[in-house]
């Protein structure tokens, strides 16, 4: 909790790290890490079902999305880490360590990208609105990351540079020296990373929200809004890390990536996907079609539906002009002059 400043200690206020990264629930000893991705997961899964639900469709759609999408998710995390990172696995001989997630080390660019493309990949292979799928599903994004960062904290990894802010984040020491040696016996208190990111991410999950209710964007492009939010938020925010990371061209990988996502979310957003007043958005509802295609929930009422638009005969019959009738509706061709805006219009 201090900060040695020449031959003076400084006392601080600062946000203490766990005293483990197990949490004890009983007889159960559960992973802080795994525990809060989980968590993550759980509450995307929640927003993703409320929002498709307000759409038109079955929150049981988006638990099947979930099943294919998030365990690849996991494996693209930790893939994406693995690459940008080798050097630590090769340099240590820690090839045995690829596969154990529970320590840390998931690259959530990397995550992101292949739980998209297999969610995209579901999506299309059940027939539904492709556009309502993203909008639905994108804002959990954010809020995944949000409170799974958290297990950072837990780890007591990923933090930024020195801090004597009241809400630096406390590191043991001996952690201190493995993981950033450039500190030891320097700082025991940095910037909490995982917070700041946090918070963004939450504060991210907010905006997207309005900005889908407000309907600024076309269907299917509010995941532009997460690129370059996220994309903001990283770059600021791996600016302040001090942990060892792979470099490109003398800057830190996640940085490039950062850059490359505020671009491709600008181009998303501004490339004919704002609407500038051209509707309300009530056609963006995901149709009968878009939700039950190829769906045996769909099963149920369809024939009662047909029943209901088939046409009364009777009605028909009653509504059979009668001759007679004919005759003394015709309109007068004087009555009427060229270019009367009561004139009546043909029906073709």
């Amino acid at each position: 909790m201090t900060i040695s400043t020449g031959s003076v200690p400084v006392l601080l206020a600062s946000i203490p790290s766990p005293p483990g990264e197990d949490i004890s629930l009983g007889p159960l000893t559960l992973r802080a890490y795994g525990m809060m991705i989980a968590l993550g997961v759980l509450a995307a899964v929640w927003l993703s079902q409320k929002r498709w639900r307000e759409r038109g469709g079955h929150p049981d759609d988006v638990t099947s999305i979930a099943m294919w999408a998030v365990p690849a998710g996991l494996i693209g995390a930790r893939l994406y880490h693995v690459l940008t990172d080798w050097r630590s696995f090769h340099d240590n001989d820690r090839w045995g360590d690829v596969w154990k997630i529970w320590e840390g080390g998931l690259g959530i660019p990397g995550g992101m990208a292949l739980g998209i493309v297999v969610g995209v990949w579901y999506v299309r292979k059940r027939g539904w609105s492709m556009a309502n799928a993203l909008d639905a599903t994108v804002p959990s994004l954010p809020l995944a990351q949000a409170i799974g960062r958290w297990g950072n904290w837990f780890n007591q990894e990923l933090y930024g540079t020195p801090s004597d802010l009241p809400w630096a984040v406390e590191i043991d020491t001996f952690l201190i020296a493995r993981r950033t040696p450039q500190y030891d016996g320097v700082a025991t208190t940095f910037h909490p990373t995982f917070l700041y990111e946090s918070l963004w991410n939450f504060a991210l999950v907010a905006l997207m929200l309005v900005i889908d209710r407000k309907r600024v964007l076309k269907p299917g492009r509010l995941i532009g809004v997460y690129l370059v939010g996220y994309g903001i938020g990283r770059l600021w925010i791996e600016l302040l890390r001090t942990d060892t990371a792979s470099l490109l061209w003398g800057v830190r990988v996640n940085v490039w990536m950062s850059l490359a996502l505020i671009a491709g979310g600008a181009l998303t957003i501004f490339m004919g996907g704002l609407r500038f007043g051209d509707g309300d958005g009530t056609d963006d509802q995901v149709t009968d079609d878009q939700v039950t295609k190829d769906d045996p929930r769909a099963a149920d009422g369809d024939a009662d539906d047909t029943n209901s638009d088939d046409t009364d005969t009777d009605d028909t019959d009653s509504d059979d002009t009668d001759p007679d009738d004919t005759d003394t509706d015709e309109a007068d061709p004087d009555e009427v002059a060229p270019g009367d805006p009561d004139e009546p219009l043909d029906v073709i």
